[in-house]
């Protein structure tokens, strides 16, 4: 078939499988380039493996440290009449870039959060890894089947006590515009941190722990954001905000564990913002991350997920390094974004946007780019008018 890009809200529903390859090569290229990350660890488990941050972690594990993998994800695969998810095209163009390299790359496919899926997972790990020595936590879902009580919790992105609103933009039509969200109840906050929070990511060391496939000296990261006080009332002081803060509850909750029974640590690194399908469906959000794109761009400084995760592999967590933590205990990769004068420059060109002016003082253009390019769209190199084989099935 012919895959176009077709895009409903902020999500797109088409997927191009040559894109999602190169896109994955291009990531593969950039941790060769540069060189291989010492005393880096070398079997991993990731958890949310498929997009975002999760991707680039197996991929900066595996080429930048020589890593032998299994990853855990949720996707769906093609069918007759439609692709598959981007994030099945990934893992499949990972899987197949890291078994040419001689790195064991194993694939779960199914809801992280169920015990059968843990199981299986433990099964795998157990039978062709051994003990892993770094463990990533990097769900994102918009709800979570509790394994014990069978409650389906949906999580919300909503403010907390009162309404909030500010500009918020349209990224298909480029239009600028007010919104108001309003608060959440008690009910969406408990589900959002069911959701998002720090219970699963506990039960997963937990379950590696009892089953003894935790190596001496493990790690656990988790991934997080703060952002700047724009985008507070949906992030840091909403819902998912406080999602996080049981994140970090977990963090210290598992630590202790690792430390406990000789292993290493675990800790939660708070990452820069950047267009993930996740990131796209939190209102302002986009309009912020095409202020500060527009401004870190011109400073030299910007950086997409591989790049995040490749200087919090080589400058924090190992190549002789250690970690640095913030007064609150996480580790920082966020801190370009955060420099004073970025976030000064964002707070003098903020109230100046409209949609007259979107195009002069964001990089909205860089935005669409980055967003379609998570889909498989918009790579060099990729006939996106030709026929393609949109069915692939991993062995």
């Amino acid at each position: 078939m012919v895959i176009k890009p077709k895009v409903r809200g902020f999500v797109c529903v088409t997927a191009h499988p040559a894109g999602c390859a190169a896109h994955i090569q291009e990531q593969i290229d950039f941790v060769r380039n540069k060189g291989p990350i010492k005393n880096g660890p070398k079997k991993v488990l990731v958890i949310g493996a498929s997009t975002g941050y999760g991707l680039a972690s197996r991929i900066g594990a595996s080429f930048g440290c020589g890593a032998d993998t299994v990853g855990v994800f949720y996707e769906r695969p093609s069918d007759v009449d439609r692709p598959a998810t981007p994030g099945w095209y990934n893992s499949y163009a990972f899987t197949k870039a890291a078994r040419a390299a001689g790195l064991y790359a194993g694939n779960i496919n199914g809801d992280a959060f169920s015990d059968d899926i843990k199981k299986q997972t433990l099964e795998m790990v157990k039978r062709d890894l051994g003990p892993v020595d770094l463990v990533v936590y990097s769900l994102a879902s918009p709800r979570r089947t509790h394994p014990v009580t069978g409650v389906v919790h949906k999580s919300v992105l909503k403010p907390i006590g009162a309404p909030y609103t500010n500009k918020t933009v349209d990224t298909d039509t480029g239009v600028v515009s007010e919104i108001t969200i309003e608060p959440a109840n008690e009910t969406e906050v408990a589900d959002t941190i069911a959701v998002m929070g720090g219970q699963d990511w506990e039960l997963w060391m937990n379950a590696l722990a009892d089953a003894k496939l935790l190596a001496p000296g493990a790690t656990s990261v988790a991934y997080s954001y703060i952002g700047p006080e724009v985008t507070w009332p949906v992030y840091k002081n909403g819902t998912i905000g406080l999602a996080k803060n049981d994140l970090e509850r977990a963090a210290k909750s598992i630590d202790a564990l690792l430390k406990t029974h000789g292993y290493g640590r675990a800790f939660v690194s708070v990452n820069k913002a950047l267009v993930t399908q996740a990131s796209s469906a939190i209102p302002i959000v986009p309009l912020y991350i095409g202020v500060l794109f527009k401004i870190m761009k011109a400073k030299g400084t910007h950086e997409g997920c591989i790049e995040q995760i490749q200087r919090l592999f080589s400058t924090q967590m190992y190549n002789g390094s250690a970690l640095e933590f913030d007064d609150s205990g996480r580790v920082r990769v966020d801190d370009w974004e955060m420099r004073p004068e970025i976030q000064a420059e964002v707070k003098r060109i903020w109230p100046q946007v409209t949609t007259e002016t979107l195009n002069a003082l964001t990089d909205m253009d860089g935005y669409r780019a980055d967003f379609l390019k998570l889909f498989g769209f918009g790579l060099p190199g990729i006939d996106y008018d030709a026929e393609i084989e949109p069915h692939f099935a991993f062995d």
